[in-house]
């Protein structure tokens, strides 16, 4: 006899989005602090075997970011991830077919206060990344501070996250046979002190690496718009040269993370909170822009095809932005 369940109840539901984006903020807010105090207090507890056994662990494994990561897919294929889908909405969208044959260097803008839409596309299947590009294994690059963490660097690399330095770069660039996918928020956590409602500003006018990386490997330039990205916080104001600014960036240069002070929504009310606020994200994957091989270009090479990839991803803005409310007079700027 087939059993059948009743479907949850839209307030019930919607309990259980909320509930799951609360667990993801948490898991990158507080999850790190708490995975670092677990390990030192355990030392001095009965459990204490449990930290060493990890350490001597943590020591064997110590490349294993660099080198690919660890994904594990019954993670990835959480349903706590489908109530995250479901609560802003986020969906993912191609525009051209990736070759499972080749390596790509996909450039992801903008960067959000939390690249809620990056992390869900990429590091989890709930948007569907395997069935729109079969054959592809995606990869997303993140701080390198978050895989000294222990305990929490094997929870983020279960999703796919590598770290963000140019070894980890290269060793999936360079995986004989093809099929994988490097995503890159090109403008890393100093644009996210600039996101916010209806800001179209990316920091990527002076961002070269990433076009150097992928010409030195030959790889194939992909890039990508996420509309709604900067449209779940609030942020309090912090233009260029406030006192405010001043200190965020110095804490950046210390800590090599920003802090954008941010809010939206309550968990029990809308007024005030930590949780963003219910609106949709759509991730635009454009079509692959041909590179030429050459392990050591010039800065003209350099230019010429990050001119390309700023042109390329404009095009790419400038017609679906019509399809997610952007004014017609809006358009990407460049700083």
């Amino acid at each position: 006899m087939k059993v059948e369940f009743a479907p949850l109840s839209v307030p019930l539901q919607r309990r259980l989005q909320t509930a799951s984006v609360a667990q993801w903020i948490f898991s990158f807010l507080g999850l790190a602090q708490c995975c670092t105090a677990a390990f030192i207090t355990l030392f001095f507890t009965r459990f204490w075997l449990v930290s060493a056994l990890y350490a001597a662990w943590w020591f064997i494994d110590r490349e294993k970011p660099s080198k690919g990561g660890r994904r594990i897919h019954v993670l990835r294929n959480c349903i706590v991830w489908r109530y995250m889908r479901d609560y802003f909405p986020i969906r993912l969208m191609k525009t051209a077919e990736l070759d499972p044959r080749q390596n790509y260097l996909v450039g992801f803008h903008p960067h959000g206060v939390l690249a809620a839409g990056a992390f869900l596309n990429f590091c989890t299947e709930a948007s569907g990344f395997s069935t729109l590009f079969p054959g592809i294994t995606p990869h997303l690059m993140m701080l390198s501070l978050w895989f000294r963490i222990p305990f929490f660097r094997d929870y983020v690399m279960s999703g796919g996250l590598i770290p963000s330095d140019k070894e980890s770069a290269s060793y999936v660039l360079q995986k004989p046979g093809g099929g994988n996918l490097l995503a890159i928020i090109v403008g890393g956590a100093q644009e996210a002190l600039d996101a916010r409602p209806g800001s179209f500003t990316l920091l990527l006018k002076n961002r070269k690496g990433f076009v150097r990386l992928a010409i030195q490997h030959g790889t194939p330039l992909v890039p990508a718009f996420s509309f709604g990205e900067n449209d779940l916080f609030d942020q309090v104001k912090n233009p260029k040269g406030s006192w405010l600014r001043r200190i965020q960036h110095w804490l950046q240069q210390i800590m090599g993370i920003s802090l954008p002070l941010f809010h939206a929504r309550g968990i029990f009310q809308y007024t005030f909170g930590p949780i963003p606020y219910r609106r949709p994200i759509c991730t635009v994957v454009g079509k692959p822009i041909p590179v030429q091989k050459k392990h050591r270009p010039s800065e003209e090479e350099v230019d010429q095809v990050h001119q390309k990839y700023l042109n390329e991803l404009s095009k790419l803005f400038e017609k679906h932005k019509a399809k997610y409310n952007v004014p017609e007079d809006t358009h990407l700027e460049f700083i």
